[in-house]
């Protein structure tokens, strides 16, 4: 069938990923009133296109940090790729650098930091880490990340415990025998053991988990981030001006307004929406990006209307992978692309410097 937009991919990986998998992936939190929020939100933005403006030529590109990308959308961080593809990860890094786009690699990649760097040298690339109890073997993750050339440092605020997604309870969701979470081999006891799935899923009795994940992180750790490593540091799950002025004041690079694909807290704020707090409360301080609910090229501009400087999509990219690995998610990448320089050329915008809050009405939102 032909690949036409990104519900075409959703389908597609519906219909053919593992039951297992596809839950895995699909899930929200409790209800998954916020995953579902995340994409009916951009459907209540209205533009407020502009006529008779000469879009001939169209400029798409973007820096983010300085780095230069092709069009403003990059790889959020998501676990598991091989789970959707063989190659897993090794061939997300590749599409995203064929794209010239940032790849965000996740802590819970099944493939290590080394074999993601050695796919695709010379991309864009950001690690997102998770501080765990064992704060020696997070330590250890953000060297090597440095070391292989990463070159940020995304640190996702917002699970001290894992939210509850019913259909992982239900399958008793674990990675096959011959997957491992590859970063974390031997960090901890808990890996080691059976059930062999990560800690994060770990559903211990009574509801309660066991999880390798340090509840007691604060702000101050920060400054042991930023004591570590000179790479820019970019915080991932914010949602209130109170949080962005924070992320501001400990000296971060970057904020991700994010609600984990509504993986978390269900019923808070679709990202979207949150974005405009914190764009206000940031004024221009840091870049501020987003992720969550980005299915159409005209949800990119949106984004960037009410002050995204770049979108993430991740499980977009999970369905690229499980249509055709690289290829696919190039297809998925190249699909946004396409529509988002149609979006800002029929809203009249010839490059991404006219993008402003004057396209959307902000009534609607």
């Amino acid at each position: 069938m032909a690949m036409v937009c990104l519900s075409d991919f959703e389908a597609y990986a519906k219909k053919y990923l593992p039951k297992i998998a596809w839950d895995y992936f699909a899930a929200g939190a409790d209800d998954c009133t916020t995953r579902d929020e995340n994409i009916l939100a951009y459907k209540r933005i209205r533009f407020r296109p502009r006529m008779l403006r000469d879009v001939s030529v169209m400029d798409i590109r973007t820096k983010i940090l300085g780095s230069e990308i092709s069009f403003p959308v990059g790889i959020a961080p998501t676990g598991f790729h091989q789970l959707a593809w063989p190659d897993g990860e090794k061939s997300t890094a590749r599409a995203a650098r064929a794209m010239n786009t940032c790849y965000i690699a996740s802590t819970y990649s099944t493939c290590t930091l080394e074999e993601i760097s050695a796919a695709a040298p010379g991309g864009l690339r950001w690690f997102q880490l998770y501080i765990h109890r064992n704060r020696a073997a997070s330590q250890q993750l953000v060297r090597r990340a440095e070391a292989l050339g990463f070159q940020g440092l995304v640190l996702t605020a917002d699970l001290p415990y894992t939210g509850k997604r019913r259909d992982d309870v239900r399958n008793g969701f674990r990675l096959p025998p011959h997957m491992k979470v590859k970063n974390l081999e031997g960090a901890f006891e808990v890996c080691k053991t059976s059930p062999p799935f990560h800690s994060l899923l770990w559903h211990a009795p009574h509801g309660t988990k066991t999880t390798g994940l340090d509840p007691s992180v604060t702000w101050n750790d920060i400054y042991w981030l930023q004591s570590l490593t000179r790479l820019p540091i970019i915080i991932k799950g914010i949602l209130t001006r109170e949080d962005a002025e924070l992320a501001v004041r400990h000296g971060v690079q970057g904020i991700i307004v994010s609600n984990h694909g509504g993986r978390q807290l269900d019923e808070g704020p679709a990202t979207i929406d949150a974005l405009v707090e914190v764009v206000e409360a940031v004024r221009g301080r840091v870049e501020v990006y987003v992720d969550g609910g980005i299915r159409k090229g005209s949800d990119v501009l949106k984004a960037l209307a009410l002050g995204a400087k770049c979108v993430f999509i991740g499980r977009p990219a999970l369905w690229g992978l499980a249509y055709k690995g690289e290829e696919g998610l190039q297809d998925v990448l190249r699909i946004l692309q396409d529509e988002f320089r149609l979006s800002m050329a029929l809203a009249g915008c010839a490059s991404v410097s006219e993008i402003g809050q004057h396209l959307v009405q902000l009534s609607k939102l």
